[in-house]
């Protein structure tokens, strides 16, 4: 059988040199040709925000990516996917990308961040800011690590780091045998959304003993904030301020059942939404009740407006204000009830109230009570962050809140004392009301933060139809009377904010090999096919001699 296979090849070597050629090529290209690539790995990526607030761009404009990895430490970004890990992350090396136009960014996050080290945690937290601060044409997306993704990191890093050994053979020589990898996104171009509808959501307590009854105002923003929507959670901004809101609702709601515990104050309960893009719910519900409407307990007596913001942790209560209150006012009796409640009952806190006055040549506002304060009603924001420029409230970092309950506790006792003038009718200053059957509902409180941080509640994922709409009414629902909604679309000719999609999409890693070996792939076949033609031509040669 080798006999005549061997005669058959020398007989078409002999006969005609072309029909070799075109024989031998094809099989030369399936034998030494790679196969296609095959996806190395699909997983999910967040972009990073994009957004419109007040005609001022923020975060990235694009949302494709088709272009080969890389990591930091190759001398070459321009038109690659830079891949980093929060651990090696630096804004120094996020700058390094974007100066030399890299296709994209790509920043893997741990699993569980609550395991990775505070000082990387408070770092990230102070880098994201500024991530934000400017608008960049450069894709940048968060991946949460496993071990394939990590895989792809380790292989691309050796890759990188490679291009700056010494010698230029070696780099040419593992340019041309290492794997890459090519990454792409399935989604398409971002583009804005239309029609965008942010929800907040009242609802009410009535007070007795006549109509002309002064108003207690309750407000906290549920939506939170931070570099990539999809993984902003927000459990201390301010899934805290909502949790302690509708704790509010219920504790008082119990109060004003019976007779003898209703008081002589309308408690006026509001959970608005856009709290993060300038309170822009809160903006249209004050115009709402103010501005078109003949009965509204806004437009009666306001003894005062409390904003809940960021409360969750900390040993420290901060009153901000725009403007002290004045002895003999509500907001002054609730200053002083806190001091008392915080100093007889929970020495551990430090309160304080901060005076900052509102400053509207700013594009934003500090902080939510500002806005009530520009529609001259008396408000103040409570908190346990010193400044509204705080890291913690605009971080995808923002994932524990451990002092809620203590501090749910002060406010509830602060509030009842005002409303039931405790102060004035001699009641001792470590007198609890909610006590016994009337106490706090810890695991309630608990598994209310657990539901709101179990989503990301950026305002661009919560639509009116959203899970966490729904459940919010629910739960107003159970305390307080008259729950509505209240509904707020950006003006169409002037929009005060502008949302974008594709800010969640499936990314693969497709192994490949890079453009030198395909080079060095066809000079190798082009080398063997010249030397084989020799070859062929010396032995033609000797046989027409003989």
């Amino acid at each position: 059988m080798f006999e005549e296979a061997s005669e058959v090849f020398d007989n078409m070597f002999k006969s005609s040199f072309p029909l070799t050629f075109i024989v031998f090529i094809p099989a030369v290209l399936i034998l030494v040709s790679p196969l296609p690539a095959e996806a190395a790995h699909e997983f999910t990526v967040y972009r990073m925000q994009q957004y419109d607030l007040q005609g001022q761009p923020y975060g990235t404009r694009n949302a494709i990516l088709n272009t080969e990895a890389r990591t930091v430490e190759a001398e070459v970004l321009s038109r690659r996917c830079v891949i980093m890990r929060l651990v090696d992350f630096s804004y120094e090396r996020y700058q390094k990308a974007l100066r030399q136009s890299a296709g994209a960014v790509v920043i893997i996050l741990p699993k569980n961040m609550s395991t990775m080290p505070q000082d990387i945690v408070q770092q990230f937290m102070e880098l994201e800011p500024e991530m934000l601060a400017t608008e960049t044409v450069v894709p940048v997306y968060f991946a949460l690590e496993d071990d394939e993704l990590l895989s792809i990191y380790t292989q691309t890093l050796t890759s990188s780091s490679s291009q700056g050994s010494s010698s230029a053979a070696e780099v040419l020589i593992h340019t041309a045998t290492a794997n890459g990898f090519q990454m792409v996104t399935s989604g398409a171009q971002s583009k804005a959304v239309s029609d965008w509808a942010i929800t907040s959501l009242e609802g009410r307590l009535a007070g007795t003993g006549g109509e002309d009854l002064p108003t207690i105002v309750l407000v906290a923003h549920y939506d939170s904030f931070g570099v990539a929507p999809w993984l902003s959670y927000g459990a201390d901004s301010n899934g805290s301020g909502v949790s302690m809101l509708l704790e509010l609702a219920r504790l008082f709601s119990r109060l004003y059942t019976y007779k003898r515990t209703h008081a002589g104050y309308n408690l006026l309960f509001f959970v608005s939404g856009g709290g993060k893009f300038n309170y822009q719910g809160t903006k249209r519900w004050l115009e709402d009740n103010l501005d078109h409407t003949d009965s509204s307990l806004l437009q009666d007596n306001v003894a005062f407006v409390l904003c809940l913001d960021t409360l969750g942790n900390g040993d420290n209560l901060h009153l901000h204000v725009s403007k002290p209150p004045k002895e003999g006012t509500a907001q002054y009796a609730l200053l002083k009830e806190m001091e008392t409640v915080a100093s007889n009952q929970y020495p551990e806190v430090k309160f304080s109230m901060v005076h900052k006055k509102i400053n509207l040549a700013d594009d934003t506002l500090a902080w939510e009570h500002e806005r009530f304060g520009i529609r001259r009603l008396p408000a103040f924001t409570l908190s346990h962050l010193n400044s509204h420029r705080e890291v913690q409230r605009s971080s995808i970092m923002d994932v524990r809140s451990v002092k809620l309950s203590r501090n749910t506790k002060l406010i509830a006792e602060s509030l009842a004392r005002v409303i039931y003038n405790l102060t004035e009718k001699g009641a001792p200053g470590d007198l609890q009301i909610f006590t016994e059957q009337m106490q706090m509902q810890e695991e309630q409180l608990s598994s209310v933060v657990d539901w709101l941080t179990a989503q990301p509640r950026a305002a661009q994922l919560v639509d009116k139809d959203s899970s966490v709409v729904s459940t919010l009414e629910y739960h107003l629902g159970r305390y307080l009377k008259d729950v509505r909604r209240h509904y707020v679309k950006a003006d169409k000719r002037d929009p005060e904010f502008v949302f974008y999609d594709q800010l969640k999409q499936t990314m693969n890693a497709y192994r490949v090999k890079p453009a030198i070996f395909d080079l060095l792939l066809a000079f190798c076949i082009a080398a063997y096919l010249g030397v084989i033609y020799l070859s062929i031509q010396k032995v033609v040669g000797r046989l027409y001699a003989k």
